[in-house]
């Protein structure tokens, strides 16, 4: 028999009992980075009163969103290797604890600039995504570990809990009442999270490898293919998460529950359906799933780029007006199309990473994991600058679709021509294997 110590932090489990700890881990890492997204998406609706509150335009609300992104990306590569390094339980749980005092003193910000120092230090649960992800993994055989990694990854669903929870809290008490809540569910998922996780000595990378080795892969061209699929994918994904609700309450005049509401339509398949995104990438391969995901973004980014119009045509019996723009219902559908597609988009591209690195997943997946959140920061700012520039809301889908472009050529360039991708021919790579 085990004793608690021994079970989550001696040696190696065996058999059944293994088998539980990995279902354990599974689950209990899932629930802590659901809560962890939904803090870190929180600014996606208090942000709106908060904008209000201090006038704010478009470029400083789509600041004021970022900043807890870009914490959140830059401290993935480091947590990525102290988890190879010093395992998932310890580095997940420290990471969830530093950010409680920090989400209950959003409460009393009253300045601009006390909502973006602060929401750097609340981004640091955004960090989350690269420490569960190879503490998940290693849990799990290589041809599991996408389903696995998938179903950690439907922690991305905390965008969509975010606008359920987040609206209610606001119309009832007021957004200050948000960062409180959020602190203590933060400071009750790390007990939970401590007392149902688990370590294993053997998913600890060597310490003869160093912190410098481990950064080499930042010049493995491959590794920067995969850092632009996933700046679409996820840094798309949580960029648009953030911007969603301002822009159905400017565009179609919604009050802001309704606008939460339908912006989790996007939300919450992009988080949820991730899991299915990891068992078809274990099915079918990692190339095939992403290469589908791009296109289906490509054709959904094309319509929704189109603005609300009005033009008149001189025809043989007069002018004529017509009216050409997504109504709320087209546009929504559109939206939740997009968000299935970057689920299983977030999957495949880490399922790139656990056939091609599956000795360095954690260093691996931070770098990866820090260009999507690096997408996840800049894309806001850039969705507010050219609101502000043009006035145009959908001028957001049109930047979107010229980035979902530049991953089509570089993938046809560097993948399609080496393979025959609907599957005729043997994969040239690992990356392709089935």
């Amino acid at each position: 028999m085990l004793t608690p110590s021994t079970r989550r932090s001696g040696a190696p489990p065996q058999g059944a009992l293994a088998a539980r700890q990995a279902w354990s881990v599974l689950i209990v890492s899932t629930l802590a980075f659901t809560v962890c997204f939904m803090v870190w998406m929180m600014f996606g609706v208090i942000g709106i009163p908060i904008k209000k509150a201090l006038n704010l335009n478009a470029t400083q609300f789509g600041l004021l969103t970022a900043m807890p992104v870009l914490t959140g990306s830059l401290v993935r590569v480091p947590l990525g290797i102290w988890t190879d390094r010093y395992g998932g339980r310890i580095v997940m749980a420290i990471l969830m604890a530093l950010t409680v005092p920090a989400i209950w003193l959003m409460a009393y910000a009253t300045e601009y600039w006390h909502f973006l120092a602060i929401g750097l230090f609340v981004g640091l649960a955004g960090g989350s995504f690269s420490v569960g992800t190879p503490y998940v993994a290693r849990w799990f055989p290589k041809s599991r570990q996408g389903t696995a990694m998938g179903i950690y990854g439907a922690g991305n669903s905390g965008a969509a809990v975010n606008k359920f929870l987040a609206p209610a809290i606001v119309v009832a008490f007021g957004w200050t009442m948000v960062p409180q809540v959020y602190a203590a569910v933060m400071l009750g998922t790390v007990i939970l999270f401590w007392f149902f996780s688990y370590s294993d000595p053997k998913h600890l990378v060597s310490s003869q490898v160093r912190f410098a080795d481990q950064l080499k892969a930042l010049k493995d061209p491959t590794v920067l293919r995969y850092c632009q699929y996933y700046s679409i994918v996820f840094g798309g994904y949580v960029a648009l998460a953030l911007w969603m609700v301002q822009y159905y309450v400017g565009e179609y005049g919604l009050d802001i529950r309704v606008a939460a509401l339908l912006a989790a339509c996007f939300s919450l398949p992009g988080g949820v359906l991730r899991a299915i995104g990891g068992a078809l990438s274990d099915r079918w391969g990692a190339h095939r799933v992403t290469w589908w995901v791009m296109w289906v973004s490509w054709v959904c980014l094309f319509l929704l780029s189109y603005p609300q119009t009005d033009f008149t045509v001189f025809t043989v019996n007069g002018a004529k007006t017509f009216h050409i723009g997504l109504d709320v219902y087209a546009f929504t559908a559109l939206m939740a199309i997009l968000g299935v597609a970057w689920a299983f988009g977030k999957a495949s591209v880490f399922k790139y990473i656990s056939d091609e690195y599956p000795d360095n997943i954690g260093t691996i997946s931070g770098i990866v994991g820090l260009a999507g959140g690096l997408g996840g920061f800049v894309l806001p700012i850039m969705f507010g600058a050219l609101m502000d520039l043009t006035g145009v809301r959908s001028s957001a889908f049109m930047l979107m679709y010229g980035v979902v472009w530049v991953s089509l050529i570089w993938m046809y360039f560097t993948e399609v021509r080496r393979t025959e991708v609907m599957g005729k021919a043997a994969p040239a790579s690992p990356s392709f294997a089935h």
